[in-house]
């Protein structure tokens, strides 16, 4: 796919108006300039639509980055198969680029790496195969220095297999959905400030509860503010037992000791990893869109202020800059 190709298929525009709209913009042409002067070779292309030409354009330059970026980095890990490489060859989201990274990325050391260390990955790896059973004799073969009892073997498999369910993309994507679909965004004043002069201003949310994604934008950039000035905390979260509830039904597939410690795994997965990485996510995605639905606002106002007729019912003569 190349950035026409990825362009098409976000807008209803032909291929030729996109190319010659791409070739102005790379010549440092303005948006303005090319919609008012430029219409034979756009195709009377209008500024919102070059606009959205040259963001689409500008995202998939950011998204070949990336993927160079993860194929180096996976590359140099040795780590690289031709099917991996297809994968990320024909993905064109960010969001599922990152999913399929995360296995990869590099990062401070974790329980499951401490874990793996201890040698404890057999173990996990059975476990999650969910065939084994009498797990505590099982456990008892991976004892050692480091691992001087049966429970610190299972929790250190109960930690290796946590981050495993943290970088399964099924379950990643799905939630991701969930809390998009679901999320509630709550405040909560922050007692030591809640007397303050300047908090007061912010008082609506010092004890409020709203759908993230039916919140009106200039409540949830206000809600935003009032965290950022230190006057509230909010929070990002769905209901906790539905979410438990639809990882285990895609991970567990058995009825056994290991469906046990693998409900007690998805329990620290979501605890720790998912449900701060996932809401973090889905929270950012709130306000770009909140950010752009005020801009949009705040544009049209300004239209309308510039429209109007600067003195009342008198004459003017007008120069247009363009000539």
């Amino acid at each position: 796919m190349n950035s026409i190709d990825y362009i098409k298929k976000s807008l209803q525009l032909s291929e030729n108006n996109i190319k010659a709209t791409l070739k102005l913009l790379s010549e440092d042409c303005t948006i303005p300039f090319i919609s008012r002067y430029r219409k034979d070779a756009t195709g009377n292309l209008d500024e919102v639509q070059i606009e959205q030409i040259s963001k689409l354009n500008k995202q998939f330059e950011e998204i070949i980055k990336r993927k160079e970026s993860i194929l180096k980095s996976i590359e140099e890990q040795n780590a690289l198969t031709p099917e991996f490489e297809q994968r990320i060859e024909e993905s064109f989201d960010l969001q599922e680029l990152e999913d399929l990274y995360l296995p990869f990325k590099k990062k401070r050391k974790t329980k499951a790496d401490a874990a793996k260390e201890k040698g404890l990955e057999p173990l996990a790896r059975m476990i999650m195969s969910q065939n084994a059973n009498n797990l505590e004799s099982l456990a008892s073969k991976y004892l050692n220095d480091q691992v001087p009892t049966e429970e610190e073997a299972l929790q250190g498999a109960r930690d290796i297999m946590a981050e495993w369910i943290n970088e399964n993309m099924y379950v990643r994507k799905n939630l991701r959905r969930l809390f998009q679909r679901k999320a509630v965004i709550a405040s909560k004043v922050i007692k030591a400030k809640k007397e303050e002069e300047a908090a007061q201003k912010f008082s609506q949310y010092f004890d409020w509860e709203e759908s993230l994604n039916r919140i009106p934008s200039h409540r949830l950039l206000a809600m935003l503010r009032a965290e950022t000035e230190g006057f509230v905390k909010t929070n990002i979260g769905i209901d906790k037992k539905e979410a438990l509830e639809f990882i285990e039904n895609a991970i567990i597939k058995s009825n056994n000791e290991c469906a046990d410690q693998i409900a007690l795994a998805i329990k620290d997965s979501y605890k720790r990893l998912l449900e701060p990485a996932i809401s973090n996510e889905t929270l950012q995605e709130a306000t770009e869109k909140a950010d752009q639905k005020a801009i949009e606002i705040f544009s049209e106002n300004l239209r309308q202020l510039l429209l109007a007729p600067p003195l009342g019912e008198k004459r003017i003569l007008a120069i247009d800059p363009g000539f």
